[in-house]
This record gives C-alpha cells, structure tokens and sequence, in this order.
C-alpha cells in the first residue's frame, strides 16, 4: 500500500509539473504578443519620427532669421526637433557623402542654409505633411521645402499593414492559447476522475469536491505566471541590449501590467476550465468513467 501510495504521488507530482510547464509556455507566447502590442505604436511612432524634411532657405538669408524661423517652427504643435544647417555644415556633409570635395572644383558653395524638421508621429502622413508644407511655403524666406513622399507614404501603408496583421494574429494565437490550456485543465482533470467518483460516492458535496481543485487551479495558474514572466523579463533584457531606445522595455508601467495581465489571465483561465473540467466529471456515471 506504501508503495502504491509513493507510485500515485509521483504520478500526480508529474501531472502537476506538466501541467505548470505546458501553461507557462503558452502565458510565455500570450506575454510575447502582449509586449509587442504595446510596444507596437512606440516603434511606428520611431519610425516616423525619423522622417525629416528640408526647408531649404534663400541665398543670403541672415542667421537671425533663420533663427527666428527655425523657433517658429519648433514651437509648432507638428514639430518633435529642428536642426539648422549652415552652408557650410550642408557642403561638409554633402562631401562625405559623395566622397570628394566638389566647392573645390566648383571654387564656391553653391548650397543655402537650411532648416532640418522631425515631426510628431500623428503628423508623418501625407496629408499633414502637405498642410504643413503649403504653410511653410508662405514665409517668404522659404525657397523650397524637400522630403522624400514615397517614404512617408510607404511607412504609412507598411504600418498600417503590420497592425492589421498583428491584430488577426494576436486573436488566433488567444483562441489557440485558451484551446490549449482547456485541454491541458481537462487532461490533468481527467486522471482524477475516479477520485471524483469515490468522493461521491461516500457522500461528499459537489463543492466539497471541487474546492481542492480549484484552490490547486489558483495556485498553478500563480506558478506559471511566475515562470512565464520570469521567461519574458529575459526577452525583455535581451531585446532592451539590442533596442535600446527604441522600445518602451524598461517602462515599469507598461512592464508591470503586461506582467499583471499575464498572470490574471493564467488565473482566471485555470479557474474557469477547472471548473468546467470538474463539474463534467461530476455528472458521469460510474460506468462511464471508463470510456
């Protein structure tokens, strides 16, 4: 009887360890696309960000002035950051560009002085650039506005693109997700079944019996959120090493409900499927338990 008692022990020792592992993993990839939904508009957002455009100014324009424009524009609510170019700045990167130094075969510098303007993300489209580039065109020391509008309607159409991809697969990874662990609850129920049966059979009521399986559904949906978030804090150092900067990896906020929802998520999910799971094996009848 020890024996046996020791052999169960280990079986439902292992059932439990399975079961943990196998919902872990499954919060690990839920985790996975939760951190990169919300970080999702901090990369579109960079990615915009970086899409200047040039406000090439007249010959001859005075400093101050550009100056005064160059203020203009960065109290503007579309403006992230301005630089202003010298001529002399814009011929030095001109000629590491091309690789040679073009004035002195010229003998002067034909480039103007500039204004180099990054915008806010909710304006990078091309219908907001082109409000903005019709306003700017009315100062007077403004001689040409340049950027590049393939790119910016490229980066528009391609951002687009990946939300509507992410969403459709974020749903059927959820579905996925929920079949997986049901199953998993379902299976670690089953191999209880005849505990079940014998609680009934000396008298024990429907909630008697299903409190320890629920109390455990808790407690497993707890471990394995800490082995899951354990698991995302490493994909988090590791893309913080090779994206800093870029995503939003370190924002205590953000982290901690991605954190939060992951383990709520592998509760409430525990609970609700054990209780399904149980509440079947509690209206079989005894000959059934076999099948």
């Amino acid at each position: 009887m020890k024996k046996g008692s020791k052999a169960v022990k280990r079986r439902l020792r292992s059932s439990y360890a399975t079961s943990i592992i196998s919902i872990s993993l499954l919060l690990f990839v839920i985790g996975l696309v939760g951190l990169l939904i919300l970080n999702a508009k901090k990369v579109s957002d960079y990615v915009k960000e970086n899409i200047a455009f040039n406000i090439i100014l007249n010959e001859g324009t005075e400093k101050e002035e550009a100056t005064k424009i160059q203020k203009d524009i960065e109290s503007a609510d579309y403006s992230k950051s301005t630089r202003y170019i010298t001529p002399e700045e814009a011929a030095s990167e001109m000629e590491e560009m091309l690789g040679e130094d073009f004035i002195s075969h010229l003998g002067y510098n034909p480039l103007t002085p500039s204004i180099e303007v990054f915008l806010n993300a909710d304006y990078a489209n091309p219908d907001s650039i082109a409000i903005i580039e019709q306003e700017l065109e009315g100062i007077a020391q403004v001689e040409e506005i340049f950027y590049q509008k393939s790119l910016v309607h490229l980066v528009n159409e391609n951002v687009r693109k990946i939300s509507a991809v992410l969403l459709v697969f974020s749903a059927i990874l959820l579905v996925i997700s929920l079949t997986l662990i049901n199953n998993t609850i379902r299976l670690s129920v089953y191999a209880r079944r005849f505990i079940i049966n014998t609680m009934q059979l000396v008298g024990a009521t429907s909630g008697f019996i299903r409190k320890p399986f629920l109390i455990r559904s808790i407690l497993h949906g707890i471990y394995a959120a800490i082995i899951a978030n354990t698991l995302l804090v490493g994909v988090i150092y590791a893309a913080e090493q090779e994206f800093g900067g870029i995503l939003a990896l370190q924002d205590i906020e953000t982290t901690g409900l991605l954190f939060l929802l992951v383990a709520t998520f592998g509760i409430i999910i525990n609970l609700i499927s054990t209780f399904v799971a149980v509440n079947r094996f509690l209206h079989l009848k005894t000959e059934e338990l076999y099948y």
